[in-house]
């Protein structure tokens, strides 16, 4: 089931078009926001950030609300549409961080995460622009399902451990794949029609 939100007309953040050239992106969501566009019908700004940890290099778009705390993030993975992704982050602010420390460093920055904003939850997601009529402001983002490679799938459990979400076990390849594949068939498109949760 899709979910649907139509953005403030005072958002300064990415369109729906933009967003829904990424492809399939690992997105970050507070923990009981209004589903998992929740934070970006709320977001006012957004900025393009890279950190670099003893994980590796990552990217993701940050937004902001109107307090000016992180609402949403969108990460990028191996599935995503990178020059895509380049456009959009080169059009936005950049921050950049690095955190050089191991486990007790990484722990220390999950737990003042938590403590300032609340738990992070994650999804697999994948966007489209919708048009909606003229008085509701222009398109609309809508979320579906996302799949991801086991590139991918390592990926997202990294980007997951490091927001302090515990990877769920569901998340080991996408289930219908795995049935196809152990009946010797491909799966109908339609079968990898549900969300990939990571919490």
């Amino acid at each position: 089931m899709a979910t649907v939100l139509s953005p403030s007309t005072a958002c300064v953040v990415p369109t729906p078009s933009q967003l829904a050239a990424l492809g399939t992106v690992l997105c970050l969501h507070r923990s009981g926001a209004a589903r998992e566009l929740g934070g970006w019908s709320a977001a006012r700004r957004a900025q393009a950030h890279a950190g670099l940890d003893f994980d590796g290099m990552h990217e993701s778009l940050r937004f902001f609300d109107a307090d000016d705390a992180c609402c949403w993030q969108l990460h990028l993975l191996p599935d995503s549409d990178f020059l895509a992704w380049e456009r959009l982050a080169g059009n936005l602010p950049r921050c950049s961080d690095v955190a050089p420390g191991g486990i007790g460093e990484r722990l220390w920055r999950s737990l003042a995460q938590r403590i300032r904003g609340g738990a992070w939850e994650a999804s697999v997601l994948r966007f489209q622009a919708v048009p909606a009529a003229p008085e509701e402001g222009g398109p609309m983002l809508v979320a579906s399902l996302g799949t991801l490679s086991p590139l991918g799938i390592d990926c997202a459990r990294r980007i997951a451990r490091g927001h302090g979400i515990a990877p769920a076990s569901s998340l080991d390849d996408c289930c219908c794949r795995r049935a196809a594949a152990a009946a010797g068939r491909p799966a109908s498109p339609d079968a990898y029609r549900h969300l990939i949760h990571l919490s």
